[in-house]
């Protein structure tokens, strides 16, 4: 049964006349009767009785009505969510992002696409990029900013990578540090300090960074938590690696070196979403936002 004759026949019962209805619907009267005609014989029921002035609906009309209503009714209610999830005037947005990135990128990203779409129910997932990519493929999120490692590529078959930044890594060091007044440094300098790092097997995957050939670092304290590290840090326990995406909660108590140029090491940054999927409208003009916010960091 098409929506267009169960259209036409609300119309006709709304005006009851064929002619009125015509009108209104901006068809001529014979294509109103064929329409009518078409869905009687669908119906397998005469609905309505010509009269003199107009016509009447049939016992069958009058029980085919609030069917027809309560369909035309459905559609338009599909049409207007349909419209505002594309006008963005309603719906959600589950962003994914590694710990860094939620420093700055992500939350000034987020802070500037809910000003121009309000409407718009927006939630944070944060986590390593392994894990975000697997809940973008449990649906558990529908964008997520994710990093390069030296540990492994990103699979490019499975999602869409979108480049965002390259970002450097930094050296954290406390301000009464003998290294603290330069302005870069090489990590063969370093030697003798004591690294503090995130995790027990650091020295392999050290921020997610490539070390220079030969060079391995003491790890004397493991501190999983940006604040606790970076705390170890500015009391003088060692010294720490740090993404320039993080540098924004920077504490006054540390002084941030640049890498010589034959040490340093840049990650890319990207956001991913399944490859496949369609992006939702949400989707598509939050990546905007993302790239807005990495060129102003980058």
């Amino acid at each position: 049964m098409e929506t267009q004759l169960l259209e036409v026949f609300r119309t006709v019962a709304e005006h009851g006349s064929i002619t009125t209805a015509a009108r209104a619907l901006s068809f001529t009267q014979s294509a109103v009767s064929r329409q009518i005609a078409a869905l009687e014989i669908d119906v397998g029921a005469k609905l309505f009785d010509r009269l003199p002035r107009g016509v009447a609906l049939t016992e069958e009309g009058r029980g085919l009505l609030p069917h027809a209503e309560a369909v035309l009714d459905r559609l338009a209610a599909a049409r207007r969510d349909l419209d505002d999830l594309r006008g963005l005037g309603r719906g959600r947005l589950r962003v994914g992002a590694f710990p860094t990135a939620v420093a700055a990128l992500v939350p000034r990203a987020m802070a500037s696409f809910r000003s121009a779409y309000p409407q718009i129910s927006l939630s944070l997932v944060e986590g390593v990029t392994p894990r975000l990519l697997e809940r973008l493929i449990e649906d558990e999120a529908d964008v997520a900013v994710v990093s390069t490692s030296p540990a492994g590529e990103l699979d490019r078959e499975r999602f869409d990578l979108r480049h965002l930044l390259d970002e450097r890594l930094l050296v954290a060091v406390a301000r009464d540090h003998r290294f603290a007044r330069r302005r870069s440094v090489r990590l063969a300098d370093l030697a003798e300090d004591a690294f503090v790092v995130g995790s027990a097997t650091a020295e392999k995957t050290l921020l997610r960074a490539s070390l220079p050939s030969g060079f391995t670092p003491r790890i004397d304290i493991v501190a999983a938590e940006w604040t606790g590290k970076l705390g170890c840090v500015a009391a003088g326990l060692g010294v720490a690696l740090v993404p320039a995406l993080a540098i924004r909660g920077t504490p006054p108590d540390i002084a941030l070196l640049r890498l010589h140029p034959d040490d340093e090491s840049t990650r890319q940054i990207f956001a991913a979403t399944v490859r496949g999927r369609t992006p939702s409208p949400a989707v598509t003009h939050f990546l905007d936002h993302l790239r807005a916010e990495a060129t102003r960091l980058g």
